[in-house]
């Protein structure tokens, strides 16, 4: 759909929406509304999360004072498509299959067939499900899930300054740049723009309505505005010569050492960065957006909202850029629940423990007083939101190809690989992941508890629908490395 269609078809939705305060809440306030932000490709650097000191997010930080802030979340999977799956039809890659990336519509078919996506949970359980963006990876929407979903235009419309910032080739895929298009052009302002008009309508049934935010998701190219927020020369992350020395084979095969080296060569990583940190604020710039038509609608004091990313994203750390890697940049991501009807006072709002990703789908199921589809993985984190204290018991997991897993309490990380090569870090003390410790026989102990929290049974790797893993790729996701491989048992 052109953004014109899109203009014209928020229009109309504002044009017929009758705001009746006393109407719009005439359902049973047990059942929330649902307000699902969902960013690509963002770390942990926003103001919220204090990933990068300079990271400009104020909307996002508002939302984060207001509601609990998971400051030691992380995603299922650390690439697009592995993670939404799992996040969306609540099954673990070591459980589902879905290791990789599927972009073909046949292995969404697969995935309606065989689960209950969130979506479609809330449409049949009586809600008007509405979505914009990037919610799952590689389709826009289906019937079964979606009450409407708007299309909106994508890159290909956007103009970038080259001279103001950096490309690699001539493809736009590759580069950090303003934009020169108003922003109206920008996928991100209409996937807001659509969110501000469904919160604008008269509802008499409770609303999912789901807003994927696409940056800073490369290209990092957004308004100059956001730009501008920045410095040329941004702090660099914290890096340290030779962080991959002590790290095993496996490990040193996910870093991107190319784009390091090309990006150096070039003296291009201030750029980068500064690139990332702009499409950073012009994402909270549109989630800003929403939540400000929200707080101005009638639905405010019954709409739970949920922001989250699908993983982190490596910096220059280890010699790695993007996402696809098993350490903590590449896993943690942000993650706000807010939940109005139990406003947060004066208590503590951050759950310090690690947690999952994989956990909002049954949270969200007993947040709406609903039962969750029996067999999805993980559990609610209702008792966290009730009191921020409560301590979690069981430690994240992440996947990145059959045989390969990340496992995050709240001070370690362990991580083994399908060759039984070992990383341990402790985050008390190292909390840039400077320091394998697998190999010290005084963390032993706490390496044997991890280890036992590995998956004991993994599915095998979806392969049906698959003539070569690259047919499945997007062109700018590099194709994951031992993706078939067997987990050594302890």
């Amino acid at each position: 759909m052109s953004y014109l269609k899109i203009r014209s078809s928020i229009a109309l939705l504002l044009g017929t929406a009758v705001v009746l305060a006393a109407s719009a809440a005439s359902w049973d306030k047990n059942r929330p509304n649902i307000l699902f932000i969902a960013i690509d490709d963002l770390n942990d650097w926003t103001g919220f999360l204090g990933g990068h000191p300079q990271a400009i997010t104020p909307n996002m930080d508002r939302l984060a004072q207001r509601g609990v802030n998971f400051t030691n979340a992380h995603c299922s999977a650390p690439g697009c498509s592995p993670s939404r799956n799992a996040l969306l039809y609540g099954k673990e890659p070591f459980n589902s299959g879905y290791y990789a990336f599927y972009n073909d519509e046949r292995s969404h078919d697969a995935l309606r067939d065989n689960y209950t996506s969130l979506p479609t949970f809330f449409k049949a359980n009586g809600y008007r499900t509405y979505g914009a963006g990037k919610i799952h990876h590689g389709t826009r929407g289906h019937s079964s899930e979606w009450t409407e979903f708007a299309d909106t235009d994508g890159n290909e419309n956007l103009k970038v300054d080259a001279a103001a910032g950096y490309q690699i080739g001539e493809s736009m895929k590759m580069a950090f740049a303003p934009t020169t298009n108003p922003y109206a052009d920008h996928p991100d302002y209409q996937v807001a723009t659509y969110g501000t008009a469904i919160l604008a309508q008269d509802h008499d049934q409770p609303f999912f309505l789901a807003v994927g935010i696409v940056k800073p998701h490369l290209p990092f190219i957004c308004p100059p505005e956001f730009f501008d927020l920045y410095p040329k020369d941004v702090a660099p992350p914290r890096i340290l010569q030779g962080d991959l020395d002590d790290i095993p084979a496996v490990g040193q095969a996910m870093a991107m050492i190319s784009d390091d080296k090309r990006f150096i060569a070039d003296e291009a990583w201030p750029r980068v960065r500064r690139s990332y940190l702009a499409c950073i604020s012009w994402a909270d710039y549109n989630v800003g957006r929403v939540l400000d038509a929200l707080e101005a609608s009638p639905y405010a004091e019954n709409t739970i909202i949920v922001l989250w990313s699908d993983h982190g994203y490596g910096m220059g750390e280890k010699r790695h850029f993007r996402k696809f890697a098993l350490w903590e940049e590449t896993t943690r991501v942000p993650f706000i629940i807010f939940d109005p009807r139990h406003p947060a006072g004066s208590g503590n709002r951050v759950v310090a423990d690690a947690v999952s990703l994989i956990n909002i789908y049954p949270t969200l199921a007993e947040l709406s007083g609903l039962t969750a589809p029996e067999g999805i993985d993980g559990f609610s984190l209702v008792p966290q939101l009730e009191d921020a204290s409560t301590r979690l018991t069981e430690p994240a997991i992440t996947t990145w190809g059959r045989g390969n897993y990340s496992v995050r309490d709240r001070d370690f990380r362990y991580t083994r690989y399908f060759d039984g090569g070992e990383e341990l870090y402790n985050h008390r003390e190292d909390p840039d992941e400077w320091n394998n410790l697998a190999n010290d026989p005084n963390h032993e102990d706490k390496k044997q508890w991890l280890a036992r929290k590995l998956p004991r049974n993994e599915a095998p790797l979806e392969l049906e629908y698959i003539t070569g893993v690259r047919a499945i790729m997007s062109a700018d996701e590099p194709t994951p490395k031992f993706l078939n491989k067997t987990l050594p048992q302890p």
